[in-house]
């Protein structure tokens, strides 16, 4: 069902609206409306501009809500706050957490020089000899660097016999080796210019280390691992004073939320001025209830004003468009999510929801019937929309009933039909004979009258959602309504009566309820317009207008015609249900006697899996193509409360 919306237009002066806002509309749910685009015929409209105060404050709230952790995020606060405490809690948190950040970026600035000094090192740490002494060569120059392989290689063969120098390799990889030379003071320029020519590339090391590297570098992995442990207690006061505050923390959080939120208000608002006052305007949907209780709560407000407007305005201000508000009794409302993947249904449709729930339900049922596997899906379904709220779950578990219920009807359970009776068929085996057609399953048989069934069914919707449009033209002419309505009822009562081996009505009948409907049919539009009392009812070009409503009528044909007979799946699927679950019991041995177990459990684990969701795909196809695109057009918007209920 559709909640019945009511539209509201609030006024009062524009100094009051933080109290209106926080002291009535925070206690309702309300659709607001831009005023300014909803009131165009008020004249001195303007927008409301103002800064909202309490922005920075939820970020930071947020932010230290977001420190909490995702788990402690989620839970929910207890007790009240008010708008002083909460903004001084805030200010108090981010005094103690300023200092822990000056002392945290202090040491991960420390932390982050000894490990490029390490890194720097690192290389070297195969160096035996004091680092510092050797900085300190008067006589002697040195350089720290790195060669590629290939390059170090020259340098041994060719290069390095002819050069007044000492290379030692310190570390090398796959791609470089690191080391230091020492050369002459005086040949310095001219073994450099020949390092140069080999890549050489330097690594200054600053005059900092005292000892060989390998000592250095213990040094500097202990003082790292010192700052490790400082910055982890920094870590540790920082989580114990965030626990300290949790509860507080998250009642900023929802408080400014809600204020935020609020203060927002003030973006769909509209003010004027009326002599030296101005006054805001508010407008938007609630609920009939939700209304009538709002209207009691602001009757002695001195500086409120509401009109609501009636049933009857509603009707005649075409501008008008109520939001969508589902209501569902709780066993179909999950089996909304069906319909809003199609699309909300406008306000004056009809909601599909239960006939969705029932009809899609049913069909699964007749399509995989079995009452172990059913079982399973009602469970399973159960568990997983009770621990994790899922909706396709709940739709699951539902589909499940059905397919329990005809597990017995087709004496099934988990593919064996030797268990249980059937109660009525079993749809492999079963079979009728017709006239002119000789014999067929009758799956397929009850699979095509119930298809006849459900599409007179959506005709019949179609109908009602016209007529609450009042629209002429659909509710007589189109395929779907009154004049189709008649032209396939006449088919499936023809047909009823010809395989039952009753007589046919006279031609004289067949004529009215064939002829004339198509007749109505094909002149659709210009009877929609006569009837409209619109001029030029007919085209000016009636023989291509004859033309093309020949084969629209032949298209129309077909389309009933293929309808029909897409609800074939529906027994195709009992029947390959229950074969591929003989397929199952042949490889498991049930026909010699000596059953494999394991094969049973992963062929119903099997069966149930991949046929299950193709039945599931099945049966929705069948739900958007054959039966909502015959009378649901989902062009509705969803009712989006504004303003969240505050936190006191």
């Amino acid at each position: 069902m559709i909640e019945k919306m009511k539209f509201l237009s609030i006024t009062g002066p524009k100094a009051d609206i933080d109290r209106v806002v926080n002291t009535y509309l925070s206690k309702y749910e309300i659709h607001l409306e831009n005023a300014l685009s909803e009131l165009k015929t008020v004249k001195s409209l303007r927008p409301y501009i103002e800064i909202n105060p309490y922005k920075d404050k939820l970020t930071k709230a947020e932010e230290f809500a977001s420190m909490l952790g995702t788990d402690k995020n989620q839970e929910n606060p207890t007790g009240t706050i008010s708008i002083e405490e909460a903004s001084e809690t805030l200010a108090t948190l981010e005094s103690k957490f300023s200092d822990i950040y000056t002392r945290t970026n202090a040491l991960e600035a420390k932390k982050e020089d000894l490990k490029a000094s390490y890194e720097r090192l690192r290389p070297f740490l195969g160096f035996d000899f004091d680092i510092h002494s050797v900085l300190q060569f008067k006589f002697i120059k040195y350089r720290f660097g790195k060669i590629t392989r290939d390059y170090y290689k020259k340098l041994e063969h060719y290069v390095y016999e002819n050069l007044d120098t000492v290379f030692y390799r310190c570390s090398e990889d796959e791609q470089y080796v690191w080391g230091v030379y020492f050369v002459p003071a005086g040949r310095a320029g001219q073994i450099d210019a020949v390092f140069s020519s080999l890549h050489f590339e330097r690594i200054h090391l600053p005059d900092e280390y005292e000892g060989i590297p390998q000592e250095v570098g213990t040094k500097l992995q202990s003082d790292i691992h010192d700052l490790d442990v400082q910055l982890q207690e920094c870590r540790e006061e920082s989580a114990k004073l965030l626990n300290e505050y949790k509860n507080k923390v998250l009642l900023c959080r929802d408080k400014f939320r809600s204020l935020t939120s609020n203060f927002d208000v003030r973006k769909l608002a509209a003010c004027t001025k009326e002599g030296k006052q101005v006054f805001y305007i508010l407008c938007g949907w609630m609920t009939e209830s939700d209304a009538a209780r709002f209207e009691k709560d602001v009757a002695d407000d001195k500086n409120l004003f509401c009109l609501i407007e009636s049933n009857e305005d509603q009707d005649k201000d075409s501008t008008l468009t109520p939001p969508t508000k589902l209501k569902n009794p709780g066993i179909f409302r999950p089996f909304e999510l069906f319909v809003r993947m199609y699309g909300l249904p406008s306000y004056n449709e009809i909601d599909p929801t239960i006939f969705v729930a029932l009809t899609y339900s049913f069909i699964f049922g007749a399509m995989f019937g079995d009452v172990g596997q059913g079982l399973c899906l009602v469970i399973g379904g159960a568990l997983l929309y009770h621990f994790k709220k899922m909706e396709l779950a709940a739709c699951l578990s539902s589909a499940g009933v059905f397919s329990t219920i005809f597990g017995f009807l087709f004496g099934s359970f988990f593919g064996f039909e030797d268990v249980i009776p059937a109660l009525w068929m079993h749809p492999k085996d079963a079979m009728t004979t017709l006239p002119f057609i000789g014999t067929m399953n009758t799956a397929f048989v009850v699979a095509i009258a119930f298809g006849m069934f459900l599409i007179l069914t959506t005709m019949v919707l179609h109908i009602i959602n016209a007529v609450r449009r009042k629209d002429a033209e659909n509710i007589f002419f189109d395929t779907n309504g009154i004049a189709g309505f008649v032209f396939y009822g006449a088919i499936v009562a023809v047909v009823f009566l010809f395989m039952t081996g009753h007589a046919i009505p006279a031609a004289g009948v067949l004529v009215v309820m064939f002829l004339i409907p198509l007749i109505l049919i094909g002149f659709k539009e210009p009877l929609g317009k006569l009837v409209e009392k619109k001029a030029d009812a007919m085209p000016k070009e009636k023989g291509m207008f004859l033309v093309t409503a020949f084969f629209e009528l032949f298209d129309v044909l077909l389309s009933y015609f293929s309808n029909t007979l897409s609800f074939v799946r529906i027994g195709a699927f009992a029947v390959s249900h229950a074969a591929m679950m003989e397929v199952v019991l042949m490889l498991a041995g049930a026909e010699s006697g000596n059953i494999n177990w394991i094969v049973i459990v992963l062929g119903n684990v099997f069966v149930c899996a991949m046929e299950g969701l193709i039945v599931g795909i099945q049966v929705l196809r069948l739900e958007y193509y054959e039966m909502f695109s015959r009378f649901y057009k989902g062009e509705g918007h969803p009712f989006t409360p504004f303003v969240k209920k505050s936190v006191d």
